[in-house]
C-alpha cells in the first residue's frame, strides 16, 4: 500500500482529515518497499513472456536483486522508493474527492461566520448575492501538485474556496465588457478612457475612470500613481452539493507539440498533426448546484470624496450588480471558464432567505436592547406577551384547556406581580395583559379568567371603552 510523506507515528488513516489535507501533505502517492515487493509478484504471477522471465529472476537472486533490476530497466520500469506509485495516483482521487460531517459542518460554520460579519456592515456600505454554479467551477489548477494539476483550499481549513481577488479581476473584466458597448445595454457603465474623475496623488492631479475608483488604478512597476478602490470582496466559499468533490477529465492530443518533445509514437515530429496521443489527465471540481455567497463592501467616505456621483442613490451597487450579471452568464469564474467551467446563476431566492434572516435577527436584537431598558417588572409583563404573541402566530393552533401551559404562563405572572416590589401601575399592566391574551390562548372566558387568577388583588379591571 503506497505512503504519505508523513512521519510513521501520524499513522496511515487519514479520512478524518480535511480535503485539503488529504490532497496536499497526507496524498498516499508515494511507493514503499511493500509496493515494490507487491508489485514484483503480480508480475511474476503473469503468463507472459516477461512474467516468466520476473519469476524466475525473483527464484534465483531473491526479491532484493529483482528490485534493483527491474527499477534499472528503461522500458516498464518499476518504481523506486518515495517514487510517485501511478496505481495509487490513480486511486487517491477516491480519497481526496470525499466530503465527511465534519467538512461539511466547516463549510457551513465559515458561511455562517461571513453572515453575521456582513450583518454588522452598514446596509449602504455593503452588497450581498447568492449564486449557483450551473457547470462545475474549479480553481488553482496551476498550483504545483504531483497529481499534474492543483486546486485552491482555504487554508487552515482545508477547504474549496474562491479567493477575493478572483471575483475582483472578473468582476473588473465585466464592467470593460459592458463599458465597452458590444454588448448592447452598458448598464451606466463608462470606459477607461472616460475619465470623469480625479484624485491628488504627490501635489499632482491624476485622472480616474469608473473602473479606476471602484476597482483600482493599476500602473507599471515604480510608477506612483496607483490608486486603491474603493471595493473590497470577500473569499468565496461554495456550500458543496452532494458529499463529495468531482473529478473532471482533460485530454491533451497536442502534447507532443506544445511541449516540443519527439516520440515513436507521435511520427518523431514536433508538428501538430492527428496522431498525436491523447494523455487523459484529472483535476478537481466543486460540483454544479453548489452555492457561492458574494459578498462585497465599500469604503463609502472615500467613494463620497473621489466620486460623489457614484455613491448617491446607490449607484455602485447598481453598477456591480449589472457586471455580477454580465459575469454569471457569460465569463464564469475560477479557472477553464473558456470552456464553460465556472458558469453561475443568481439564486433570489437564497437572498431573499438571507435578509429575512438578517431582518429577524435585527428584531431580536432591538427586542432585546428594549428588554434591557425595562424595569425587571415591565420585562416579565413583555415576556409574557412576547410568548403569547408567537403562539398566537401559529396556524392552525386551538385552543388550550383550563391548566395547560398557555393557563399556567399567565397564573404565574399573575402570582409574579403580586410581589410587594411591584408598583400599581406595573400590576395593572400585568392583569391587562392577562386579559388581552389569556381568553384568545385558552378556552376560557374573560369572567373565569378574573376569578380563577384573582386578578381583582392586582387592580380594578380598566372600564371598558
Amino acid at each position: 500500500m503506497s505512503i504519505a510523506a508523513v512521519p510513521n507515528y501520524l499513522g496511515t488513516d487519514f479520512s478524518g482529515a480535511s480535503p485539503g489535507m488529504r490532497f496536499g501533505m497526507y496524498l498516499p502517492i508515494w511507493t514503499n518497499r511493500a509496493d515494490q515487493e507487491q508489485e514484483v509478484k503480480d508480475r511474476a504471477a503473469k503468463k507472459s513472456r516477461e512474467g516468466q522471465e520476473i519469476a524466475a529472476l525473483l527464484e534465483r537472486q531473491g526479491m532484493d536483486a529483482t528490485i534493483a533490476q527491474l527499477a534499472r530497466q528503461e522500458r516498464n520500469r518499476l518504481p523506486g522508493l518515495w517514487e510517485k506509485n501511478d496505481f495509487a495516483a490513480r486511486e487517491a482521487w477516491k480519497k481526496v474527492t470525499q466530503l465527511t460531517p465534519s467538512d461539511r459542518a466547516g463549510m457551513h460554520a465559515l458561511h455562517v461566520r461571513q453572515q453575521h460579519l456582513f450583518g454588522t456592515v452598514p446596509p449602504a456600505e455593503g452588497l450581498y448575492l447568492d449564486a449557483k454554479a450551473t457547470a462545475p467551477f474549479t480553481t488553482g489548477l496551476g498550483n504545483e501538485h504531483p497529481l499534474e494539476n492543483g486546486f485552491a483550499f482555504l487554508n487552515p481549513y482545508g477547504l474549496p474556496y474562491l479567493p477575493g481577488s478572483g471575483v475582483k479581476g472578473v468582476l473588473r473584466q465585466a464592467a470593460r465588457e459592458l463599458a465597452g458597448g458590444e454588448w448592447g445595454n452598458t448598464h451606466g457603465w463608462r470606459g477607461d478612457d472616460e475619465k470623469s474623475f480625479s484624485v491628488v496623488i504627490q501635489k499632482k492631479t491624476v485622472a480616474l475612470s469608473m473602473c479606476d475608483v471602484l476597482f483600482g488604478r493599476e500602473t507599471r512597476d515604480g510608477d506612483a500613481e496607483h490608486v486603491r478602490g474603493v471595493l473590497s470582496f470577500w473569499d468565496v466559499i461554495p456550500q458543496i452539493e452532494g458529499d463529495s468533490l468531482h473529478v473532471e477529465i482533460m485530454t491533451p492530443h497536442q502534447g507532443h507539440y506544445y511541449q516540443q518533445n519527439r516520440d515513436r509514437k507521435t511520427g518523431d515530429s514536433v508538428s501538430p498533426h492527428e496522431s498525436g496521443q491523447p494523455i487523459p489527465i484529472p483535476f478537481l471540481t466543486v460540483p454544479p448546484g453548489s452555492g457561492f455567497a458574494f459578498h462585497v463592501v465599500c469604503d463609502l467616505p472615500r467613494l463620497r470624496r473621489l466620486a460623489p456621483e457614484l455613491a448617491q442613490d446607490d449607484r455602485w451597487k447598481t453598477l456591480l450588480t449589472a457586471a455580477f450579471a454580465h459575469a454569471f452568464d457569460w465569463l464564469g469564474f475560477g479557472a477553464k471558464t473558456a470552456v464553460g467551467y465556472g458558469a453561475m446563476q443568481r439564486d433570489t431566492a437564497a437572498e431573499a432567505e438571507y435578509h429575512q434572516k438578517l431582518q429577524a435577527e435585527e428584531t431580536k436584537a432591538r427586542k432585546q436592547a428594549e428588554l434591557g431598558a425595562m424595569t425587571p417588572q415591565r420585562r416579565r409583563i413583555q415576556e409574557f406577551i412576547d410568548y403569547a404573541e408567537k403562539e398566537l402566530q401559529r396556524s392552525p393552533r386551538p385552543k388550550s384547556k383550563i391548566g395547560q401551559k398557555d393557563y399556567q404562563e399567565a397564573q404565574k405572572l399573575a402570582k409574579d406581580a403580586q410581589a410587594p416590589e411591584w408598583s400599581p401601575e406595573d400590576r395593572a399592566a400585568a392583569r391587562k395583559a392577562i386579559e388581552d391574551y389569556l381568553p384568545r390562548l385558552a378556552d376560557i372566558s374573560l369572567r373565569d379568567v378574573r376569578k380563577r387568577l384573582e386578578l381583582d388583588k392586582l387592580a380594578p379591571p380598566l372600564p371598558s371603552s
